[in-house]
């Protein structure tokens, strides 16, 4: 590793430390992003002008399956700042935060609505990527607007919910993956709250524990306690979370479907749509726990895929093919992965 004479780019960085599948490539090209001044002057670099540009944030939502040929541009722009706009409260959240650690810290301030997202691995930044969401909430309805640097412009922008075009683990930055760096994330948290607890899991878990008109403080418990459960931490089993997506599919699908398979687990979202459960759906193939060399089917929760320890992209990417292969040759359904391939 080398860094070059602006002070900010270094050159052949392992790129290890900064994907949780914890895959050994490199980078020709490493630049850590800590304002917009840092990003102008990496851009201005000659180095840089002319090659493939990669933004990363906590690396929980990519697969690296070679080395990448450019400039990894590593967001880590600090800083929290709310307001109260008597309705709801404002808070601007830098995009190289810890997502979970912004969580928990809201909370801590008083100003829940994000306990239902807890424990889910990355940066602020990614989250409006992936429109994350969790046990009944996405990151679109507690969502205000975003800064982000336009690489077309080469200016900063603004942009709202309706502009992000935010979808079902989907939005407009998916689509266009480059030509944006997200800067920094505004949520909207409402003052009036409302636990959100219809899931199963979380139902049960409070259950359990006799709540029965949960706090904040409760919701965000258990959360925590069965993503631990069901989920490995990537600190020491790498993983990227929820590999695939859960699949929508239309009324009539779902009841042909049920006639063959009663038990298969599905959520009615409105529309005449229902999403399935794509953990249910591999493991009904039984493919839970399946080992492939150094990756595996998490043997917990079958929609996580693990590296086991030194497994390439090429074989995590392998065995996410033969999962997919399995589900639509027993149901006809098409699995679609969660993290970007790179």
């Amino acid at each position: 590793m080398k860094v070059l004479a602006n002070g900010l780019i270094e050159r052949d960085v392992s790129l290890r430390p900064f994907n949780t599948f914890g895959v050994d490539v490199s980078a020709a090209l490493f630049a850590r992003v800590r304002s917009v001044e840092d990003l102008q002057r990496v851009l201005a670099d000659r180095r840089v002008a002319g090659a493939p540009l990669l933004t990363l944030g906590g690396g929980s939502n990519v697969l690296f399956t070679q080395d990448f040929d450019g400039c990894v541009l590593k967001v880590e722009i600090p800083g929290v700042q709310h307001n109260d706009d008597g309705a709801r409260w404002l808070v601007q959240v830098g995009a190289g935060e810890n997502w979970h650690a912004i969580v928990e810290g809201l909370m801590d301030r008083n100003m829940p609505g994000l306990e239902n997202l807890a424990l889910i691995p990355g940066s602020v930044g990614a989250a409006p990527i992936q429109n994350i969401g969790a046990y009944g909430v996405e990151l679109a309805e507690r969502f205000e607007r975003l800064q982000a640097w336009d690489f077309g412009t080469r200016s900063v922008q603004t942009l709202t919910a309706d502009q992000c075009r935010f979808g079902y683990r989907d939005s407009i930055f998916k689509r266009a993956s480059e030509s944006r760096l997200i800067l920094s994330v505004t949520l909207a948290l409402p003052r009036q709250w409302t636990p959100v607890t219809g899931y199963t899991d979380i139902a049960s878990e409070l259950r359990s524990l006799n709540i029965t008109q949960p706090q904040p403080r409760d919701v965000f418990n258990a959360v925590v306690a069965v993503r631990r459960r069901k989920l490995p931490d990537p600190a020491a089993v790498g993983n990227a979370g929820s590999f695939f997506k859960n699949p929508v599919i239309s009324r009539q699908q779902r009841s042909t479907l049920i006639e063959r398979h009663p038990s298969m687990v599905s959520y009615d979202i409105g529309g005449g749509r229902y999403k399935l459960a794509a953990g249910w759906l591999i493991d009904a193939c039984g493919l839970k726990g399946t080992v492939r060399g150094r990756a595996a089917v998490y043997d917990r929760q079958a929609l996580v895929l693990v590296n086991l320890g030194g497994a390439t992209g090429e074989e995590i990417l392998a065995l996410a093919r033969e999962v997919q292969d399995a589900v639509r040759a027993k149901f006809g359904i098409e699995l679609e992965p969660e993290p970007r391939v790179i």
